[in-house]
Order: structure tokens, then sequence, then C-alpha cells
């Protein structure tokens, strides 16, 4: 992706909320090295995956010969071993479902994980029970303290310590059923579980003296219901996603804003108790002839464990659509809309203007328009997920008082009511369908 805002600044993500439009993304890449083998003696097969994924900026950009690389998948999957359908793997890997394109969004499961799992196929396919385990250790103090100690034994010099390391446990279970509705449509239904566990731990704050961190556990719980015409790519899908505890904060992150407890030897803890996040969302895509739409939509509310209204307390959604209209096979033209706003808490007043008026004390409102016309060319036909494609896109964003007030001062974005965007791109997919699993 290449392009700027007309005056001579580099793109920029202009959304406020925490999933919003695709079109001003950075340059990413994946390359996926994949290992694909039947053996006959055991009737079985197998598949070694290798995903190196690349971020901007890149060398023709910046020109430092250098990147920001990450291993996104590391892990062998053996099936059909020990009985038909049943499946293993391990190592590393992207573990998720079905996400909203327009959104570049996973709103039910989206893991990433070292670790193991299985799933078992019947039903002549149609069912599927998935079970997952694994670790991550974000660097963060909240996980890890590295302090320096003398070395043993009256050596002369310092080592690194770990005074605190532990390591978070993810274990999920999903239900996948399939029905047919004729000769090419379905639907299907996802129940779906996650755990998430943390090992207690002390913390140094000042030579000699401890924090205990206690012990701490989240759970989610939720469900996907879908359908679809068989016809070209037209389906819809319908996400429901409740988090609480641990769980609530993204799998990366610190949990911030934490509740205070006393346990009962009256020593001071805190927990990500009380922490829950609630959200729905929308995803679908409609193609007949020369016409595709696709659309997406999602409502968020986030509470930290914190109960006093701050910062990080948020209603948020969108409401997004790109409607295209192919010429012939070759290529087309897209235009896309949509509106993101959410609430926050704060401790002053909404400035005058904002979503919804003035607001009373203790709320912060924003929102914003977006609308882009996007012509393409489309090497390989016709259809609103058919890849490759290359682009060319203008997007207009119209922002409120409160949308302008979430940027630092002399932030260029605090400062306009409208921006714009002109860039080109281009869009490829190594599809897999043995990648994410789950």
């Amino acid at each position: 992706m290449l392009g700027g805002d007309l005056t001579g600044r580099p793109g920029r993500d202009t959304d406020i909320v925490a999933r919003g439009s695709r079109l001003d993304e950075n340059t990413y890449l994946e390359l996926e090295f994949r290992r694909e083998d039947y053996w006959k003696k055991t009737d079985s097969n197998t598949q070694i995956v290798a995903t190196l994924a690349f971020q901007h900026p890149i060398f023709h950009y910046n020109g430092v010969f250098d990147g920001v690389v990450a291993m996104r998948n590391l892990y062998l999957e053996s099936r059909d071993l020990l009985t038909k359908g049943l499946a293993f793997w391990a190592g590393s890997r992207m573990y998720r479902g079905d996400d909203i394109y327009l959104l570049d969004w996973w709103p039910l499961d989206n893991l990433n994980t070292l670790g193991a799992g299985a799933w078992y196929k019947f039903n002549e396919d149609r069912t599927v029970v998935a079970l997952h385990g694994g670790l991550t250790r974000p660097q963060d103090g909240f996980f890890g303290q590295t302090v320096e100690r003398p070395l043993p034994l009256n050596q002369v010099g310092a080592a690194q310590v770990d005074i605190l390391s532990r390591q978070k446990f993810i274990g999920s279970l999903k239900l996948n059923h399939r029905i047919q509705l004729g000769e090419k449509a379905g639907a299907k239904g996802i129940l779906y579980a996650e755990t998430h566990q943390l090992p207690s731990g002390q913390r140094e704050t000042d030579a000699g003296r401890f924090d205990r961190l206690s012990s701490d556990s989240g759970y989610v719980v939720g469900g996907q219901v879908g359908a679809w015409t068989g016809e070209r790519d037209t389906f819809v899908n319908l996400f429901v996603r409740y988090a609480r505890g641990l769980a609530a904060y993204p799998d990366f992150a610190a949990p911030g804003q934490l509740a205070i407890e006393t346990a009962d030897d009256g020593i001071t803890e805190y927990t990500t108790s009380g922490a829950h996040e609630f959200r729905v969302a929308l995803g679908a895509n409609y193609e007949k002839g020369p016409i595709g739409v696709m659309f997406g939509a999602y409502f968020r509310s986030f509470r930290n464990a914190n109960p006093d209204l701050d910062l990080n307390d948020v209603d948020e959604g969108i409401v997004i659509a790109r409607p295209h209209y192919f010429i012939g096979e070759k290529g087309g033209i897209a235009v896309e809309a949509s509106y993101q706003a959410q609430q926050r808490g704060v401790l002053t007043p909404s400035p005058e203007g904002t979503l919804g008026g003035e607001g009373p004390a203790g709320l912060h409102s924003a929102g914003l328009a977006r609308f882009g016309i996007i012509p393409f060319l489309s090497p390989a036909g016709r259809g609103d997920y058919v890849r490759p494609q290359i682009r060319a896109m203008y997007v207009i964003t119209l922002r409120d008082a409160g949308a302008r007030a979430l940027y630092p001062q002399d932030d260029v974005f605090g400062l306009r009511k409208v921006e714009h965007f002109f860039g080109i791109g281009a869009e490829w997919w190594f599809n897999n369908t043995w990648s994410y699993g789950g």
C-alpha cells in the first residue's frame, strides 16, 4: 500500500474504534511455507506449516535494511492417525474461525498461543468438536520482572534474575454443527468457550520489598449462527461474545485499572475481577450478476476491573458497507461508507458539538463518517472475495468535535474536521483451509 493525505504526509489510520475500515491499512505480508504428506503405512495425513509475517515499514519506503518480522505459524498437524476424522496438532498457531473482512477482524475467536489441540469430525463431517490449550507470556511487568542480583559464592559481578515470571494459560472449546438446506445452501451454529488462568507471583517494589500478585482467571462464552446460499459468496454470520475477568482484556495486553481486594491475611491484592466485555457483530456478503455488497457491523461494551469510570471504559460500534459493480470479468468499481462512534468515561464533560450534545460530566462521545471510492482490477475474474486485486482508492473522513478531542495537542487529526486519503494497493491471498483450525 502506498498513499498520502494530499498534503504530503503519509497515510495514517483514521478510525477511532478498535476495529474500523481496512482501506488505509499499512503494508502487511504473510509468507506461508507448507509441507503436506500422505502416509500409506498409517493411512493418515500430516502438514507442517511455517508462516512468516512482515510489517510496514519496508526497505523501499525508509531505506533501512531491516524489517519487522514475526513467526505467525509454526506447527505440525496430524489427521486420521488414530481414527478417521480425528486430528492432533502442536506448536504455535493462529487459531481462529470466521472473520468480518471489511473490519479485518475475527469477532468470536482469535487466539495466538504456543500450545496444542485436537478436533474431531463426525456425523458425515457436519459436526466438529475442537479443543485447544496454550501458553502466552507478554513482555510486560504484569507478567514478568527481571532484576539484577549479585553472583553466588562471592563472585564479582551480577546477573539478571526473574523475580516475577508467570505464564497465562488459555484453553478453548468449540462445537460446530452444519446443516444442509437444499442442494447448495446451508446453515451452521457454533458454541464457543475459553478459560484464562494466571498463577500468583511477587514483584519487587523497592530493595528487599515485594508486592504479592494474586492468581487470576477469566472466561469467555459465545456463539455464532450463519447461513449461505451456495451462489458465489453470498452468506451472513451473526456473532455474540461475553468475556469476564482476565479474559476481558486483549490476549497480549497487560490488564490495567485493576480491582483492589484484601486477602484473608490483610494483604492488598490487585485483580481483574469485575472486568467484562460484551460484543455483538454481523458480517455478510451478497452477490448477484455484476453486483456485490459486503457488510459489517459491531457493538462492543468494555469495563475494566476498577469500578470507577475512566478513559478505558468504552462503548463503541461501527456500521460499514462496500457495494461493488463489476465491469465484465476484469475489474470494476466499489464504494465504501461507514459510520463509527464511541463513548468513553473521562473526568471532564464532553466538548460542545460532540455526538449526542454536551453530555453529562464523566462521559465523552465521539463519532466520524468515512466515504471511499475504489476502482479495481481483478485478474482472476468477478467476485467480492476473488483475489488478487490491484486497486486505487480515495477516502474522505469527517470528524466531529468529540473525535478530534481524542488526539494530543497539535496532532493534525485533532485539528482537521475533514481528512483526505489517496492510495494505490494490491491484495492477494494464499488460501489454506488447514491453517486456522478450530
